[in-house]
């Protein structure tokens, strides 16, 4: 069966979701926070969240979307900028953007390169050291 009303898609990641989108997110959902699964009330504060952070690939779409009390919320948050960091750190990794924070001495990350003979010359100058 198809949709009654088209799916809301922001024009940018950071078009923000209009007060009717919120409202049909939060009854599809009904009333309960993703994430803890607990009813929202008048008292609590809540928000929209993207169930597969922007960050992390997802869309600016109605079906990304659910509801989240707002601590879950930020918790949530914290682990997706986590998670985005660590991918960033293993691309840079594969991809050798990265220098190795503790070279092997005479590696070929080094100033140094050591000979079979024990002597060490630097790789810059080609001097003998």
């Amino acid at each position: 069966m198809s949709r009654s009303v088209p799916e809301w898609i922001g024009k940018t990641p950071d078009t923000p979701v209009p007060p009717r989108v919120k409202l049909r997110v939060f009854e599809a959902h009904g009333g309960r926070c993703y994430l803890s699964g607990r009813k929202i009330t008048a008292a609590d504060k809540w928000e929209l969240e993207h169930v597969l952070a922007l960050s992390l690939g997802g869309e600016n779409r109605e079906s990304n979307l659910a509801p989240a009390l707002k601590s879950e919320h930020k918790k949530k948050t914290a682990r997706d900028v986590a998670q985005k960091a660590k991918n960033a750190r293993v691309r840079k990794k594969h991809l050798g953007l990265r220098e190795a924070k503790n070279p092997i001495a005479g590696s070929r990350n080094t100033r140094f390169k050591k000979k079979i003979g024990g002597g060490v010359v630097d790789r810059n100058t080609g001097e003998e050291i």
